[in-house]
């Protein structure tokens, strides 16, 4: 699925901030993700990354409850 394109629904954003952690999740190569830091609360930082999914940082693959950002191919080998 395309992330710039569709985005992610909110459901699923929860699930894999709760796996890998909101800070994780943020595209710091992106121009405008140093405007999240000016965000005081972490639910507007989320509501940005739900309205511009490009912030987010890609591949994201999730396995159950289970999440990696980036490419991470040893994590996923031990994923049944």
């Amino acid at each position: 699925m395309d992330l710039g394109k569709y985005g992610m629904s909110a459901g699923e954003l929860k699930s894999v901030v709760n796996a890998v952690g909101l800070d994780n999740l943020i595209d710091q190569k992106h121009p405008d993700a140093a405007l999240l830091n000016y965000l005081a609360y972490d639910a507007d930082k989320l509501d940005k990354l739900l309205d511009n999914p490009k912030l987010l940082k890609t591949p994201i693959v999730r396995n159950g409850k289970q999440a990696t950002v980036g490419y991470c191919p040893e994590v996923w080998q031990t994923w049944s």
